[in-house]
């Protein structure tokens, strides 16, 4: 026999699934504006700006090891000027083409970059010092870098370091660059790979982008 439903009962009924209804619908929204944004800053690191935590001392004082710098992928390599800072996949020229690193430390890698705890590493980051067509020189009769035939002036030259200890003279093909770093003493740049394939130039579509700013430590954030 059917037995008839209080009416208070049935409008109570509806109001607990009206109740229900927002709230799941609350629950899928924060979950879609987090998978959206997520999407959305993997796309602007992917392909317009990032960040990179720099652990090398080879750019001092420059670039200290700790900063997390602030850099701009917008970039076109072979509109690079001599003195610009680059940041560059060194695959290929200063790392090897193949990397038979794990996957699983791979892949820890690659997430404590994103968080910025940790360096990548097959990117660096150096100065130019030659452009397509340059010839650079070590050195001149003042113990300078020579380029095409001048001496350039190096005011960002760690203290106390010479231009170059090691002699070289390198003529820089179409779409390469020559890259040194600051910190001459210390940094493996184009000059140790002279007699490396490539002899020690950077393929200028490798550029990754130009450092604009340090954003961490906050005692020396600021423009580059």
């Amino acid at each position: 026999m059917p037995t008839d439903i209080p009416a208070a009962a049935r409008t109570g009924s509806r109001a607990v699934r009206r109740e229900r209804q927002p709230r799941s619908r609350g629950w899928r929204s924060v979950v879609l504006a987090l998978l959206l944004t997520v999407l959305l800053t993997g796309a602007l690191r992917t392909w317009v700006v990032d960040v990179y935590w720099i652990g090398s001392d080879s750019m001092q004082p420059t670039i200290e090891p700790g900063d997390r710098v602030l850099v701009g992928k917008l970039v076109d390599g072979n509109e690079l000027e001599r003195g610009d800072l680059v940041v560059f996949d060194g695959r290929g020229s200063f790392d090897p083409l193949h990397d038979d690193t794990p996957w699983p430390l791979q892949a820890a890698r690659t997430l404590g970059r994103w968080a910025g705890l940790t360096g990548s590493g097959t990117v660096y980051l150096k100065r130019v010092i030659g452009t397509p067509g340059d010839v650079v020189e070590c050195c001149g009769p003042t113990g300078r870098l020579v380029v095409d035939g001048e001496e350039i002036e190096e005011d960002y030259l760690h203290p106390g370091d010479r231009p170059s200890e090691l002699e070289f003279t390198a003529v820089v093909p179409e779409g390469r660059l020559w890259v040194m770093g600051d910190h001459r003493s210390v940094s493996v740049d184009s000059r140790s790979l002279l007699g490396a394939p490539g002899g020690g130039m950077v393929r200028a579509d490798k550029v990754v982008g130009v450092p604009d700013a340090v954003l961490w430590p906050l005692d020396r954030a600021g423009r580059l």
